[in-house]
């Protein structure tokens, strides 16, 4: 056993170690090269900023190759990276929450998701207010680079060939550094010190599988703290980002993704799949889980292999989740959230509106992380095996126990279960199919909507099988709208919807173009009696079946 003493000495003669066993990475400059007014949300004015961030890490971390990468004179790895923030002028009049905005192939994604209108949705990369969601909640948003050629700079080293590779892994520890920074840092340099309660990070398709492998690989863990307290990990199926490798540009090593031209790309589709997997592992590090809410978009099951993630490798029984996570299947929802038609693809793209339920689950994450409100309950679609020729995306031939599952469907051929918008539960035609041709991403991805007849007289003419508008709607505009506003006020109560989407929602139904606005129902008199008649829409005629 050694003496104070000793030990003293020995402190001294070697300081640096001593003091620091392991040297921390973190942010060691933060500099802000434009700051833009845009607009007053319930009177806080917020602006957009934007600017570089340098980090530094420590070379004995466990990002492959790091070791290898060129050293400042303090013995650290540095990299640098581009970020935008959107905060009020005084982040202090904020709600505390900053969401970490994980850009899609250097698009942010955050105001696509909860700022989109229903009608015309923005789209991902933009930053513009739109219903202002986000500004309105009192958010602060930070969007940070992570992907080889889309913003950040990470370190090189030069391999046995001479060749210049990037050790692309650093992104992961450019969101965590990032983080930490813009929560703990007292800096003058720090836009939101002293600003930051609570941290979320949000996910899109690609994203939202560079953060499932944040969690795996254990970024979310610095200086033996938590650092993003909630996840929503949004559209990515069952698969992981293959950022550990280091790569030779100019593209990133994760750019490219499995679909029907290479269905056998390894390092994305590989275990673990289920989540209870993936956090028994975080367990076994003694970290503490974070919540994390998992949203899936139909489209991810019929062609991103999503049900993997319910199921894991084995069978298609569904595994237990942790009490840590929830999940939720928007039924009839396309991957992507567009409305200008693309020709080449068969079918009219998706039409369901995504972002409004995304808005609920962002406000239930934030209320479970902030006051401990238990957010609403998993919520999921019935899963089936696929039919032969269906255009589904199924296992990769390395997993020879995977089974991939998808939606069973209603006679109209919507999907059963999940979370049903009211477009789907009183629908105009079927949602969340896939679209031809396949090859084409945007056609996969964007899904199909395929609007129901007008009539009885139309459909008999095709050889379509499901009721017309006509036959499903006999009372006409009036009992559509009366459906859906019922349908919105149960999402409401169940907390899949906010009141104010749901207002937007039945407003847009009393606003449908496809019925002809139906005539208040007169009381004929005869002969001193009264009688209640109804418009027979087939004839067009009144029909008051108590007269005599």
């Amino acid at each position: 056993m050694h003496s104070n003493k000793k030990l003293s000495a020995v402190c001294f003669s070697t300081l640096l170690a001593c003091a620091s066993p392991v040297a921390h990475s973190e942010i060691t400059a933060l500099t802000v090269s434009s700051s833009t007014p845009i607009g007053t949300y319930k009177s806080v004015p917020y602006v957009r900023l934007e600017g570089e961030a340098t980090g530094e890490l420590d070379p004995n971390e466990k990002i492959p190759d790091l070791e290898k990468a060129v050293r400042l004179k303090n013995g650290r790895v540095q990299y640098k990276t581009r970020f935008v923030l959107i905060t009020p002028k005084d982040p202090k009049k904020s709600n505390g929450g900053l969401l970490i905005d994980v850009p899609n192939r250097g698009l942010p994604i955050s105001h696509a998701f909860y700022n989109s209108p229903r009608a015309r949705p923005l789209m991902i990369g933009s930053l513009d207010a739109g219903v202002g969601f986000l500004e309105e909640q009192g958010f602060m948003v930070a969007a940070v680079q992570w992907e080889l050629a889309q913003g950040i700079e990470p370190p090189t080293f030069a391999d046995e060939k001479g060749a210049v590779r990037y050790i692309e892994a650093v992104g992961f520890a450019a969101v965590r550094d990032m983080a930490v920074y813009l929560r703990d840092s007292a800096s003058k340099q720090n836009p939101l010190a002293g600003a930051v309660k609570r941290t979320y990070a949000v996910g899109y398709s690609q994203t939202s599988r560079f953060l499932k492998s944040f969690l795996l690989h254990g970024f979310n863990l610095a200086h033996g703290k938590q650092v993003i307290n909630g996840f929503h990990l949004v559209g990515g199926a069952a698969g992981q980002l293959p950022l550990m490798a280091s790569g030779t540009g100019p593209a990133s090593v994760a750019s490219s993704t499995p679909g029907p031209t290479v269905p056998e790309h390894r390092g994305v589709h590989e275990e673990p799949f289920s989540y209870d997997e993936l956090l028994k592992q975080l367990s076994a590090r003694k970290e503490a889980l974070p919540k994390i809410f998992v949203t899936h978009y139909n489209i991810d099951y019929m062609g991103g292999r999503a049900s993997l993630t319910r199921t894991g490798a084995d069978g298609v029984k569904d595994r237990p989740l942790p009490a840590s996570m929830r999940m939720y299947d928007l039924a009839g929802a396309a991957h992507l959230n567009v409305r200008e038609q693309d020709k080449e693809c068969e079918f009219p793209h998706g039409q369901l509106d995504w972002s409004a339920p995304l808005r609920a689950q962002l406000y239930a994450l934030d209320q479970w992380v902030a006051r401990k409100v238990a957010p609403p309950t998993t919520t999921l679609m019935t899963l089936r095996k696929p039919r032969d020729n269906e255009g589904v995306f199924l296992a990769p031939k390395y997993l020879p126990d995977a089974v991939v599952l998808v939606p069973v469907t209603d006679a109209d051929d919507n999907p059963v279960g999940g979370v049903r918008l009211p477009d789907v539960t009183v629908p105009l035609g079927t949602h969340g199919r896939p679209n031809a041709p396949l090859s084409k991403s945007v056609c996969r991805l964007a899904g199909s909507y395929k609007p129901f007849t007008a009539t009885a007289k139309e459909r008999a003419a095709t050889t379509d099988t499901r009721l017309s508008l006509q036959e499903r709607y006999a009372g006409g505009l009036n009992e559509y709208v009366i459906r859906v506003r019922e349908a919105a006020d149960q999402l409401v109560a169940q907390r899949h919807l906010l009141p104010d989407d749901a207002a937007v929602i039945v407003n847009a139904a009393a606003d449908e173009k496809l019925f002809a606005p139906t005539p208040t129902l007169p009381i004929f008199r005869s002969k001193g009696n009264m009688y209640n008649c109804k418009l027979d829409v087939v004839s067009g005629k009144w029909q008051c079946p108590d007269a005599k």
